[in-house]
């Protein structure tokens, strides 16, 4: 998909309404510090949408990403933060049951379980969990850029053997460091949201998509500046034809550069050989 627009829309507190939106959604859970912020960073092509933090348990709020005004992405709250107190676990576990029991939107939880180590307790627990609420997971098997391709096959199949997983249960291994794992998840999001996966933009589409953003702007601009009652006075481009102002400034520091060193090295720059 091409992100056009990435917005954090909704935050939902312990004591929030669970939001009624418009277009589908897509859910993420995980162990706390396995990487849902930086997944769903890459996903966005964003760096700093999702807050990603050395400490565990940053999210603690169920987070609402709008995407091209076409879907939703939304953060769970980790699950298994030790320093969190019993009675807080309790709200935040609450908080996302009553989500998956109340949105109208929800198509698929993705389970984001780190691929290095055998699932933990809390990792098989919220699995389960999810399969009694009605949902059958998706696998994210994240950090699979810290082991071999030989240690990645095993370790899913392990995974699969302490889930205790349906066979028709997607695993899909990715990377926020080498982003691997990133077109098949799309694909996988987009044929739950829109049936099929969406088609790449051509080169020729881009270029008349971008010609028409601009004209668009364009014609802003020169609305505001009628508004304001000025002329409009469109933007100087760098060209890089021979002859502009810019390529001349630019060929003289490359004469200056080149003179200087000759001039260090004692040799004569007009010299011919």
């Amino acid at each position: 998909m091409i992100i056009r627009s990435a917005d954090l829309e909704i935050v939902c507190g312990i004591t929030s309404e669970i939001p009624d939106t418009d277009y589908p959604e897509i859910a993420f859970a995980g162990k706390s510090n396995v990487g849902k912020s930086s997944l769903i960073n890459t996903l966005l092509n964003r760096k700093g949408l999702a807050r990603t933090s050395s400490q565990p348990g940053k999210t603690q709020t169920i987070n609402f990403y709008n995407i091209n005004q076409t879907m939703y992405l939304v953060d769970l709250p980790g699950y298994g933060y030790a320093t969190a107190s019993v009675e807080i676990k309790a709200q935040w576990g609450k908080m996302i049951e009553r989500y998956l029991h109340t949105s109208k939107q929800l198509l698929a939880v993705f389970l984001l379980i780190d691929v290095r180590h055998e699932p933990s307790d809390n990792d098989c627990l919220m699995y389960q969990w999810m399969l009694e609420q009605g949902y059958s997971p998706v696998i994210i098997a994240t950090k699979m850029d810290k082991i071999s391709r030989g240690e990645l096959d095993r370790n899913i199949a392990r995974m699969r053997k302490v889930l205790g997983t349906k066979e028709d249960t997607v695993i899909l291994p990715f990377s926020a460091q080498t982003k691997q794992g990133t077109e098949e998840i799309w694909r996988l999001m987009e044929t739950l949201a829109f049936g099929a996966p969406l088609e790449e933009e051509t080169r020729a589409q881009q270029q008349a998509r971008i010609a028409h953003e601009k004209q668009v702007a364009e014609q802003k601009a020169i609305a505001d500046a009628q508004a304001r009652g000025e002329e409009y006075a469109p933007k100087k481009e760098r060209w890089k034809k021979t002859g502009h102002p810019v390529a001349k400034k630019t060929a003289q520091k490359h004469q200056a550069k080149k003179a200087a060193k000759h001039k260090a090295l004692g040799k004569n720059p007009n010299k011919r050989k």
